[in-house]
């Protein structure tokens, strides 16, 4: 299996890529904020808790980027 992950503030463009891929059969799957966070978040648990306090609007700021 391989993933590709689109990022695009316009409704308009996101539908203009997925469209074609449901056409050939690509599953697709548009991410909201809070998915992307629990995706972050997932990954920190998986990484390893550190003894660090992370500033969480931070962290949360980078993973939007």
């Amino acid at each position: 299996m391989q993933t590709v992950i689109l990022n695009s503030k316009s409704k308009s463009d996101i539908k203009l890529l997925t469209d074609p891929a449901k056409k050939i059969g690509v599953k697709t799957k548009v991410l909201n904020e809070s998915d992307i966070e629990e995706i972050g978040l997932s990954h920190a648990i998986k990484t390893g808790r550190t003894i660090e306090y992370v500033h969480t609007a931070k962290y949360i700021s980078k993973l939007r980027k």
